[in-house]
């Protein structure tokens, strides 16, 4: 699944995407942590991998693998 950076706070780690089917996920620190990025700007695009309860458990490039 791919999604849309629409809000990034760099100091908390957390931030919400908008995926392509128009629904807003947000994400937390420890899913950033699991990327290896510094940092997200707002209108980048990132993948997202979900765990089995659903929830976001890391964000990537997806050129990353």
């Amino acid at each position: 699944m791919q999604g849309t950076v629409a809000t990034f706070d760099a100091r908390t780690r957390t931030g919400v995407l908008l995926l392509d089917d128009g629904t807003e996920l947000a994400f937390p620190a420890h899913a950033f942590d699991a990327s290896g990025l510094r940092l997200l700007r707002l209108g980048q695009r990132l993948r997202v991998d979900l765990g089995p309860d659903g929830g976001v458990v890391r964000v990537t490039l997806p050129t990353m693998t």
